[in-house]
């Protein structure tokens, strides 16, 4: 792997243990300037011929720019394939709640670069990608999480 990291966040008591429905949050509250990032990123990856935001948040079945690779009860693997790498987001809420009720949530990433472009890309990315991920769990968080519903 070219990059992997994962960042933890506590979900106070009563707080959805979907992992979708937890994804699709975090993505719709990010802070502006993670929007203005993405349509520099766009600008300059247009160039490259590599696939924008703007082109990936068109396609179906995605949460924002992200392709769903997978879902369970307690995971959901987001990504996306290019010709300069491939990446996947793990967003995983612990099955369990804690006693005082409280979960944990990871977000987790994990990057394979194919070539020189790929590797380019993620060691200007990396600091960038970092940054978002923490200000997107803070922002969540911020907001407030959405709430488990009764059965």
């Amino acid at each position: 792997m070219h990059l992997a990291d994962a960042f933890a966040i506590r979900l106070p008591a009563g707080t959805s243990g979907n992992p979708d429905l937890l994804a699709r949050f975090i993505f719709s509250h990010q802070p502006s300037w993670i929007g203005w990032l993405m349509k520099v990123r766009d600008t300059i990856v247009a160039c490259f011929g590599l696939k924008t935001a703007k082109y990936l948040a068109s396609l179906a079945n995605r949460i924002g720019v992200f392709k769903v690779y997978s879902t369970n009860q307690t995971e959901i693997v987001l990504g996306e394939d290019d010709k300069h790498l491939d990446f996947r987001i793990s967003i995983l809420c612990s099955g369990e709640a804690e006693p005082e009720g409280s979960r944990q949530l990871v977000f987790s990433t994990v990057v394979q670069c194919h070539n020189r472009l790929g590797r380019a890309y993620i060691f200007v990315i990396a600091p960038f990608h970092r940054l978002v991920v923490k200000a997107s769990l803070l922002r969540a968080a911020r907001v407030g999480w959405p709430l488990a519903t009764c059965p």
